[in-house]
């Protein structure tokens, strides 16, 4: 058996991840149980008690030209475990010899460091400092590595996380026999995910059609879109366990992260976070209700051909094909995939997946990418609109009222009304200035005004 361990009990890995994990089991490639660690303490896990850790997903959507509503149920799921109630079951896990990969999907801010974090506490520490703790556990079980596998959007995940690791070896000052153990015994491998997950569906409506191609009630249902790539970095004998091909999700091990990370992140992700902002306050609710506005969906071509595709690599051609597929990917009529969903922590989302293109587009022409410049500047409308009520905060949109879900500080900075060019500033929020672009910060101030009057941009 190979076991595998989760962090994230979310929507995406669920309808990605333990979907091919189930689909290699069913299909005979061997027995896969996954077991879920939920990350943080927000949450609660009665739905899986309630439901023996079974569930479906539905891939909706068009494939030769024909509507497509196919369901999977999914029994990949071994334990969901709550680490903050039930530490003894998750370190269990560390000291189990058929453990041979750890998935997480923690956020793009999931991966970092805290020179605070304690090596005897849990609950406030970061997703590395936890991983740091879990994995000494198993070394110290004289167990053999692990593939870690991280899913979070941000460049060379794996190495990231592992760089996190070894800060905190240093920090609490482990064993060295750890640290060689740590870089000998286990791989870090770059990933790259893609398949749009719009998760449990809101309207009753969507719910009672789900229920009756079900052919039962089931309050875990994710949907998400046929389409689905997993990238791999092909390390060590990973190929023992993660089989390529096409299993749910295509499979691909890879020397070039790089180029399938890239392409996803800018094209994909770049154009999703740059829309919603924008899509948000010209009363759209979903991505399919921007691609069938003409303004929103020649917002997104015109990004997508003169300040995104050009920057993805020499092969000009190939991310143009790979655009076209993401538009119509975008006009699945199923998804359903809701704005407010792509808009949490759009801060650090547009740090990410955005500004590398802006970029970019700046160096190569010396002058602001102005669908870009526009993107960002409904960004920061959306944001210093925000207002705080019992220690949530929302947005008073024209059409109705959103709750914005980010970094507390960052709602915080807003809430108190400070300066859009001062949080710009911020290198601790962007890495770097942004105001040292030219122009960049009159531009987005001036345009911020106009939204606030009403003033359509686009």
């Amino acid at each position: 058996m190979v076991k595998i361990l989760q962090y994230g009990e979310g929507n995406f890995l669920r309808t990605f991840v333990d979907a091919y994990f189930d689909t290699l089991t069913k299909e005979g490639v061997g027995e896969y149980k996954v077991s879920i660690v939920k990350p943080i303490t927000f949450g609660t896990l009665e739905r899986f008690v309630k439901q023996n850790n079974k569930y479906h997903i539905v891939l909706r959507g068009v494939e030769g030209g024909k509507d497509v509503e196919n369901v999977y149920a999914i029994d990949s799921l071994a334990q969901v475990i709550d680490p903050f109630a039930d530490p003894d079951s998750y370190y269990a896990l560390a000291k189990d010899a058929d453990l041979k990969i750890i998935v997480s999907n923690t956020t793009e801010a999931g991966i970092c460091f805290n020179d605070a974090d304690k090596l005897d506490g849990f609950d406030g520490i970061t997703y590395p400092a936890k991983l740091t703790k879990f994995l000494l556990e198993r070394f110290n079980a004289g167990l053999d590595g692990v593939y870690l596998m991280p899913v979070e959007l941000i460049d060379n995940n794996a190495d990231e996380l592992k760089k996190c690791v070894d800060k905190y070896i240093e920090l609490w000052n482990l064993p060295a026999a750890f640290k060689k153990w740590n870089d000998e015994k286990n791989f870090y491998c770059n990933t790259l995910v893609d398949r749009i997950v719009s998760g449990y569906p809101r309207d009753e409506e969507t719910k009672a059609h789900l229920t009756k191609l079900i052919g039962e009630a089931d309050d875990l249902v994710s949907v998400g879109e046929p389409f689905g790539l997993w990238a791999v970095e092909n390390k060590g004998n990973i190929g023992e366990y993660i089989k390529e091909g096409v299993h749910n999700i295509e499979v691909v091990l890879t020397n070039d992260i790089g180029y399938y990370k890239k392409r996803k992140v800018r094209v994909l992700n770049g154009s999703h976070t740059n829309l919603v902002p924008t899509g948000l306050m010209l009363g759209a609710e979903t991505v399919y209700d921007c691609m069938k506005d003409a303004k929103l969906s020649a917002f997104v071509e015109e990004t997508l051909k003169e300040e995104i595709n050009p920057f993805v690599s020499d092969d000009l051609a190939a991310t143009t094909v790979f655009a076209e597929s993401i538009k119509s990917r975008f006009l699945n009529p199923y998804l359903n995939h809701q704005l407010t969903s792509i808009a949490l922590n759009s801060i650090s989302k547009w740090r990410a997946r955005v500004l590398p293109s802006f970029k970019d587009y700046y160096n190569a022409n010396g002058k602001l990418p102005a669908h870009l410049t526009i993107g960002f500047s409904y960004l920061m409308a959306l944001y210093s609109s925000v207002f705080e009520r019992d220690g949530k905060y929302f947005v008073q949109l024209a059409n109705r009222e959103i709750s914005l879900q980010d970094d507390l500080p960052y709602l915080q900075y807003f809430a108190a009304k400070n300066p859009v060019c001062k949080f710009m500033a911020d290198e601790n929020v962007w890495g770097e200035d942004l105001t040292k672009y030219a122009g960049f910060v009159d531009a987005v101030l001036a345009n911020v005004e106009k939204i606030k009057q009403g003033v359509c941009l686009i």
